[in-house]
């Protein structure tokens, strides 16, 4: 403690920021308790939670909030590592759920958790293995949001001199998906970043690259918005199986091998929720000092 600390180790006075890293199959997680109607952080204090060399180091930071609804037994908020808010996180949420249970908030195998896209049912199958049932995926551009006129299973877009063909679907936050023949060499950052700058995605998109391996299996890799490529992203996993199944490129039960490791998706029908499970880790609790 330096000279000028207060007896709470805080050189400013204010009190300790609480904090629970986790991940899920890679894609890590700043946790945050705001329940109790604690105030968000701003967008500063994201930045710097987010930071992987002055700060903690998280692809998002995660707050579980006091749920919106009565049949909700929590909420959370989503931020990126740029401090803009996302709507949703699949990984993130798997780790909500074993945070509550941790925390001693919940204590049945199923239970429903408000995002910001909306309810979302979780069942937990061990402490590290949790499945999500995400909300139906929505094709119309006007939803995902995509600006073009006319749903399709696949679009064209010129970029530079090349011709992209992709799919898009919403998850509650916006996907593109680019089938690849070799995952190993696909143009992540070069192609992520610019379907990321394109004014046919007015809210940004989350771009995904999957190579199919077979019927139930793919390997992916994503480059999500205000983030970059993750080692894993659930709502991508989940938007890529479902793009997929509308091109009649793979069956409804997937394997999604992901860098940080594998998720399985599985979409029984077209107007049923897509399902995800999966794994969720603790890495370590610490204190922030503001």
């Amino acid at each position: 403690m330096s000279e000028h600390a207060d007896h709470n180790g805080s050189p400013r006075g204010k009190p300790p920021l609480r904090f629970t890293k986790m991940h899920g199959a890679g894609n890590d997680f700043v946790m945050l308790d705001l329940r109790g109607g604690k105030p968000a952080p701003g967008i500063d204090l994201l930045r710097r939670l987010a930071d992987r060399h002055r700060g903690i180091g998280c692809d998002q930071v995660i707050a579980i909030t006091d749920p919106c609804t009565s049949a909700s037994v929590a909420g959370y908020l989503i931020w990126n590592t740029d401090g803009s808010p996302a709507q949703q996180c699949g990984n993130g949420a798997r780790c909500v759920a074993a945070w509550l249970r941790m925390d001693g908030a919940v204590s049945t195998p199923s239970f429903t958790l408000d995002s910001p896209a909306g309810a979302i049912e979780v069942t937990r199958h061990a402490d590290d293995d949790v499945e999500l049932a995400m909300m139906v995926p929505e094709f119309a551009p006007s939803r995902i949001p995509l600006a073009l006129p006319t749903e399709a299973a696949a679009y064209e877009l010129t970029i530079g001199d090349e011709r992209i063909r992709f799919g898009a679907a919403s998850m509650g936050n916006p996907h593109v998906l680019i089938e690849v023949a070799d995952i190993a060499t696909a143009p992540v950052a070069r192609l992520g970043a610019a379907l990321q700058a394109s004014p046919i995605f007015p809210q940004g998109v989350n771009v995904g690259f999957a190579q199919v391996l077979a019927a139930d299996r793919i390997a992916l890799r994503v480059c999500e918005r205000g983030v970059g490529e993750t080692l894993a992203c659930g709502s991508g996993a989940c938007a890529a199986v479902a793009i997929l199944v509308r091109q009649g490129r793979v069956g409804r039960d997937v394997a999604v091998a992901l860098p940080g490791g594998t998720l399985r998706i599985n979409w029984p029908r077209d107007d049923a929720p897509v399902r995800m499970r999966g794994p969720a880790a603790f890495v370590f609790e610490g204190e922030w000092i503001p």
